[in-house]
Order: structure tokens, then sequence, then C-alpha cells
């Protein structure tokens, strides 16, 4: 996505239908430690205001029993016949 000259940007479509974001309607930029997040309202915003807190206060409190992501991604998707032929 390319910002104009004037600081703008076009929301995606299918984010305005999701949203359903229509000319006129509000929408707030929410900024985080990782990025920027549009937020259709203001009432909305407050939901991620805290976010980055929230990530902390659970932060290492998901156990995988020992397992690494790829080894939990792995268990969560299950067996995948288009990759583990034999």
């Amino acid at each position: 996505m390319r910002v104009t000259e004037k600081g703008q940007v076009t929301i995606p479509k299918d984010i305005r239908d999701r949203l359903d974001i229509k000319p006129g309607s509000e929408v707030e930029f929410v900024v985080a430690e990782e990025g920027v997040m549009l937020v259709k309202n203001g009432d909305a915003a407050d939901a991620f205001k805290d976010f980055d807190a929230w990530a902390r206060s659970v932060q290492g409190t998901f156990d995988t029993a020992g397992m690494t992501a790829d080894e939990y991604v792995d268990w969560l998707r299950g067996p995948r016949d288009d990759l583990d032929r034999h």
C-alpha cells in the first residue's frame, strides 16, 4: 500500500467490507509497539490501546509441552498428505 503525497492511503475493499466502513465512517489509527492498527469508530480503539500490556501479561503462560514453534504448528495442523508422502 502506498501513501500519497497528502499522507493518504486507500483501505482495501475486503477490509472496508469486513469492518463495514463506508464513506463518512469514522476510523482511528491506534499505535502499538509493533505497528499501527486501523480501528472503526473511536469506541473500539480502547480494546486495542492496552494490547501490548495484555501481551506482556500473558507472555510465557502458554505451555507447548517442550515443542518448538514448528513442532507445535505441525501438531495443531495434523498430518498433511501433501507434505508427508513416503
